[in-house]
């Protein structure tokens, strides 16, 4: 459906400039930028760390006035439709939702410097003793499992030819090489960011790299399936709809499954380590210290101790204490949805096979969706006023090897390790 359909339909044209409205209300709410701490800050403390003298880093943060916005975002909440009404469309509960996420994200952000900052923080991003979907586990349980494994397993004394370390300058040349064949030359740029505190990061038309950073073949495969291939293939796609131009801006609602699906992708397409998982649940467990009363530097100390280097150790931590305060009892959620994601996108996937249902996860790539949206929006999606994704991850082109992997996974689950001995196995060889 192209722009002169929406307008042709009333209904539709007051769910798109409600959209316009959402979008211009949001305009000014940056998340993460607004918790970074300074690249100058970071590298005086590694420094410090790396010889011993440990003492507390001294942030401050610009709290923003983000009352405009909030009293805007609760306008158009009403205006979509209560969280009550019977009859709401689909489109109304997604700007429903997606207005009260950026609403809850204002309002960490003005409490930002705050121990204020961890509840909003918790209820976007979930905290780590939640439950998984489907199981009676928690994320923390998950967590510790992933790091137990990574243990026995020695993975961090692993050593293969993938450990080469390459610069960022390096990787910006080859990312830059195989994004132009694949989304056309131009369309999304390779940059090196000096003040980045992740090791990459990723928008519509812009994939940024910590130019401080070394990079190994592992890292590159990941940032290619994870930033490139979800991050910024979702956002191109979501800036294609014409009747929900928010599908191309990331709300704080939709996290949890984006960014479970970019690890699903490093996953799925062979790209993630056991040391990766590691490093993902690690943060889980140091977010559970932090709530529970650890300062930031007794939350180095334990990525210290788990093996991670002087300056990947702080970096860890200080993604834990982003915007909040570095004396214990507070921490920044978003780390918890990279597991507990990837959990659930699994399962996603795993189910969609199971029901035969292809299509929702090629939808899931249309946009900035959750989960929930692809299996609410299909009446939308089949009128064709939410378009099919232009782009599909290269693992996504190929529906029967996909469906081949996760058939094998969902049989392989149904055997229970606890009941298998080791004369059974040597038999059966």
């Amino acid at each position: 459906m192209n722009a002169s359909g929406i307008a042709a339909d009333p209904a539709l044209q007051r769910y798109a400039a409600l959209d316009q409205r959402l979008l211009a209300a949001v305009r000014g709410i940056h998340i993460l930028s607004a918790v970074a701490w300074p690249a100058s800050l970071e590298n005086r403390m590694i420094e410090a760390y790396s010889q011993g003298r440990f003492s507390l880093p001294e942030v401050s943060y610009a709290v923003p006035d983000l009352a405009g916005a909030r009293a805007e975002l609760a306008a158009i909440e009403a205006a979509a439709g209560g969280a009550d009404a019977a009859d709401i469309d689909p489109l109304g509960d997604y700007l429903r939702r997606t207005a009260e996420s950026w609403r809850v994200a204002a309002q960490m952000l003005e409490a930002i410097g705050s121990a204020g900052v961890t509840a909003p923080s918790i209820a976007l991003y979930g905290k780590p003793g939640d439950l998984i979907p489907g199981s009676q586990r928690s994320n923390l349980d998950a967590a510790r499992y992933f790091v137990e494994l990574s243990d026995e397993l020695g993975a961090d004394q692993l050593a293969d030819d993938s450990s080469a370390a390459v610069s960022a300058e390096a990787l910006r040349t080859e990312l830059a090489t195989t994004l132009d064949a694949f989304f056309g030359s131009g369309t999304i740029s390779v940059e090196i960011d000096p003040e980045l505190t992740a090791k990459a990061a990723a928008g519509a038309h812009r994939i940024r790299l910590r130019g401080s950073a070394s990079f190994n073949e592992y890292d590159h495969h990941q940032l290619l399936a994870h930033e490139a291939f979800v991050h910024s293939l979702t956002a191109l796609n979501g800036r294609r709809q014409p009747l929900l131009a928010s599908l191309g801006r990331t709300s704080p609602r939709v996290t949890a499954t984006q960014e479970g699906l970019a690890v699903f992708a490093e996953q799925i397409s062979g790209a993630i380590d056991i040391t990766r998982l590691k490093r993902i649940s690690l943060r889980i467990l140091a977010i559970d210290m932090a709530l529970n009363g650890a300062d930031f530097v007794e939350v180095y100390k334990y990525f210290s101790h788990c093996g991670q280097t002087a300056a990947d150790s702080f970096h860890s931590a200080q993604r834990v204490f982003r915007g909040v305060p570095l004396t214990g009892g507070a921490a920044f959620a978003k780390d918890n949805v990279y597991l507990s994601g990837l959990l659930t996108v699994h399962t996603f996937f795993r189910w969609a096979l199971k029901q035969r249902r292809m299509d929702l996860l090629r939808n899931l790539f249309a946009g900035k969706l959750a989960l929930h949206d692809v299996i609410s929006l299909q009446p939308h999606f089949e009128s064709g006023a939410i378009l099919p994704p232009r782009w599909l991850p290269p693992w996504m082109q190929h529906g029967h090897g996909l469906a081949g992997k996760l058939a094998f996974s969902l049989f392989v689950n149904r055997i229970h390790m606890h009941r298998v001995q080791e004369d059974e196995l040597l038999l059966g060889l």
